[in-house]
């Protein structure tokens, strides 16, 4: 792996960074204290930067030595509302809030890229460097959007990179196509009529109707033949009830469809709300269904695949650049490549062996309590950061 002398110096520099944005994570939106940090290094190294889209976002610019492509590199800057258990140095120093997704680490990757590019800028053409908040669940790559990120600062290509626990440290993996899911959220109400549980024959009991919608929904996905790839429908919640002797008025059911192909949530949610309200019609109930459409799939654009694929095998060998295997996991970048050529793609952060001694006993996966980001990406990452921006922009218009 031939990673750039410089960054490698900067290292123990940006480690240290990293650590602290640990210890201070922030949620969705409220990332005030990172996006000062992020603002003012930007600004220490030369870049021209910008603030206030989606709240908390920040934007640098860094303008090479003559006109030419422009091209987009993204870091996520938020935590989630996870209290952590490791106890080493670092720890969220907040409970309830912890940076379970390294996303602390993503953004350390990209401005440590930021300031080795800003220290040469023989290259033709502009990188444009985007902070985003509030990936997780918030939106907040439609947020930057709508606040007119591309608008004020368009470009050619976006890329996005994200660690990957069980990918060895030093491999990469990505695809072209969908690789993430799209989310859609649902809420369904079964309304019968309350009655005591002695004499059920009296009203109309919600709960057994809720169980048939469950099980219904548990073949769902299996039974609707997808456009491409697979799809889920899971069911996370049902309330219903207060008393052991009473047959309830209603009874709530929630959940997530996860999917690989925007035709496919059509049917999906189509069968769907058919199957809630006959079966609830079926027993004399009725049943009312809400969809909240997430995010979509994230679906790269093949040819920008195929040119990261090469930067990356340049760097560290085609055996260690492998195919990803889509996920029903959701990711916002997702936005960005609905209006712009891009690509996203991983890279690996080891099995947890890096943690200290200090780490929670769980497994070092991503929205774990447990989890902690491999600082040994950090000079790696840069440096695909920086041979991904060059390369780009001496592709020429």
């Amino acid at each position: 792996m031939d990673v750039i002398e410089a960054i490698a110096a900067d290292a123990p520099a940006m480690v240290a960074l990293r650590r602290e944005l640990h210890a201070h994570p922030e949620l969705a939106f409220e990332e005030h204290r990172t996006s000062e940090t992020v603002a003012g290094l930007l600004s220490q190294w030369g870049l021209e930067v910008h603030r206030g889209l989606a709240k908390t976002g920040v934007v640098g610019v860094l303008r090479g030595a003559r006109a030419g492509r422009t091209v987009g590199l993204r870091a996520d800057m938020d935590a989630l509302p996870i209290t952590e258990n490791n106890a080493f140095p670092h720890a969220s120093r907040h409970p309830g809030r912890m940076h379970a997704c390294g996303h602390d680490g993503h953004t350390v990757m990209l401005l440590a890229a930021a300031r080795q590019l800003a220290r040469d800028r023989s290259f033709a053409g502009t990188v444009v460097f985007i902070f985003q908040p509030a990936e997780e669940g918030a939106g907040g790559a439609r947020k930057m959007l709508e606040d007119g990120l591309l608008e004020r600062f368009p470009v050619d290509a976006v890329f996005g990179m994200h660690n990957w626990p069980g990918l060895s440290v030093g491999e990469f993996a990505l695809a072209p196509g969908a690789v993430f899911g799209g989310m859609t959220d649902f809420r369904m109400v079964v309304r019968g009529q309350g009655a005591h549980a002695a004499m059920p024959h009296l009203g109309v009991d919600p709960l057994p109707i809720a169980c048939r919608i469950v099980l219904g929904m548990q073949s769902t996905a299996a039974e609707s033949p997808p456009a491409a790839g697979p799809s889920v429908v899971s069911t996370t919640l049902i309330h219903g009830g207060e008393a052991t002797n009473a047959i309830a008025d209603t009874c709530e059911i929630g959940g997530t469809v996860r999917y690989l192909q925007r035709e496919d949530i059509d049917l999906l949610t189509r069968r769907m709300h058919t199957l809630a309200t006959s079966t609830s019609a079926a027993s004399g109930a009725t049943c009312e269904v809400h969809f909240d459409r997430g995010y979509p799939p994230t679906v790269n654009d093949r040819a920008a695949t195929s040119f990261v694929r090469a930067v990356l095998t340049d760097l560290v060998g085609a055996e260690r650049v492998r195919g990803f295997e889509p996920t029903l996991g959701a990711e916002d970048f997702a936005y960005y490549l609905q209006q712009c050529p891009g690509c996203y793609f991983v890279i690996g952060n080891g099995d947890g062996a890096h943690r200290p001694d200090a780490a929670g006993k769980g497994p070092c996966l991503l929205h774990n309590a447990s989890y902690d980001f491999n600082d040994d990406l950090i000079p790696l990452g840069a440096t695909v950061w920086v041979k991904l921006a060059q390369r780009w922009l001496a592709k020429g218009p």
